[in-house]
């Protein structure tokens, strides 16, 4: 069994403070009205939760992958919208300061990490692609000194927001992969233009919205890394993601089952609390078990990922199992809950919205597998 060291298990009291007696209180009402929780993210970041992963220098908490993973199992179980701002966040701040120049990363990893800027933000997703990010289309040609970006990106979390994104465009033509590179785009920068905000079934507290940019002139000191190695930046990024998301899962999964106990044990029918009925004890039996499992691959992967070992198949095998199965969670709860489970009076109404997204961002469950099973068929 996984045991968290001292420093760990600091960052996850912190986290589990905040996330019962102030994030809980609001989650309902941010969703209600799907408002982005810019206070909560201020608190979040007065916490060290905005760079859990960032070295102290830049402003970060330089706890580990291992504490971020258990920090965001903790904010999520309160309120998954604000848990995905803070993990693309995180995520972004992680890139800078991986791949960025020492100028970069002091002029934009401090932002994120004291919560002047609201949140960062990652531009990969196209109208026409999602998953299939070698296929990007939107482009940026050399002008001068610099670069002419063009092009639009799809659902992205906190586009609105953020105080940087960074974004991938084609600058080489051709298909696949190469050619691709990375940019740091400036919130409010000219050029850049916030489209649509999606009306979505849940995490309706996360701003997602599609971006276009129209001639917009980037400075070469935007260039995040080397230029047409944008995509090896994506992926390394991605593997961080899928497991904040898995963690995200694990956590959405703990609220539920949480609930359904309370509800299990205090609801009665034929002159017993419900929980006495072994359909419904087997049921949350088989909730704690997957839980637990994806609780351990995702701290797995975490741990790897800290110890900067290769993670790219367990960060997928985590995210895969833990998306699916706290979606299987979210259901039994919204069972048990009956009809009382579908209404917005009882949380797991929310929880159930909320987890679906899951196993579509940060890689779909079929992307997931791809990966996998690119690794088990490896010579």
């Amino acid at each position: 069994m996984f045991e968290p060291d001292e420093h760990q298990r600091l960052v996850q009291a912190t986290a589990h403070k905040y996330a019962q007696d102030s994030l809980a209180k609001v989650a309902a009402r941010l969703d209600r009205e799907g408002r982005f929780p810019s206070e909560q993210l201020r608190e979040l970041a007065e916490l060290g939760m905005m760079g859990i992963n960032v070295p102290e220098e830049y402003g970060g908490a330089e706890a580990g992958v291992v504490a971020y993973a258990l920090a965001m199992m903790e904010i999520a179980q309160a309120c998954a919208s604000t848990a995905v701002t803070m993990a693309v966040t995180n995520m972004v701040g992680e890139a800078i300061v991986k791949f960025g120049t020492p100028e970069q990363r002091r002029r934009y990893v401090p932002e994120l990490t004291s919560g002047r800027f609201p949140a960062g933000a990652f531009g990969l997703s196209e109208p026409s692609g999602g998953s299939d990010a070698a296929a990007l289309r939107t482009s940026a040609r050399r002008d001068g000194a610099g670069w002419v970006l063009s092009g639009e990106k799809q659902w992205i979390t906190s586009g609105d927001q953020a105080g940087v994104l960074i974004v991938w465009a084609r600058t080489r033509p051709g298909p696949g992969s190469r050619g691709i590179s990375a940019f740091l785009v400036e919130g409010g920068q000219p050029g850049l233009h916030v489209g649509k905000h999606e009306d979505k079934m849940g995490l309706r507290a996360s701003s997602t919205v599609s971006l276009a940019f129209e001639d917009m002139r980037v400075r070469a000191d935007q260039l995040l890394g080397e230029e047409g190695h944008g995509f090896a930046i994506a992926m390394a990024a991605l593997d961080g993601g899928r497991i904040g998301i898995a963690s995200q899962a694990v956590g959405i999964a703990t609220a539920a089952l949480g609930a359904s106990v309370k509800y299990a044990k205090e609801r009665r029918a034929f002159g017993q609390p419900i929980g006495e009925f072994q359909a419904i004890r087997f049921l949350l039996a088989d909730c704690d078990t997957q839980i637990e499992a994806a609780r351990l691959l995702t701290l797995r992967a975490a741990g790897l990922k800290e110890k900067g070992a290769p993670c790219s198949r367990e960060a997928s095998m985590a995210k895969l199992f833990a998306t699916e199965a706290a979606n299987r969670v979210c259901d039994a709860a919204v069972q048990v809950h009956g009809g009382y489970g579908y209404i917005d009076e009882f949380p797991v109404e929310r929880h159930y919205r909320d987890v679906r997204a899951s196993t579509l961002y940060e890689g779909t469950s079929e992307v997931q597998r791809l990966v996998i099973s690119r690794e088990v068929l490896k010579d």
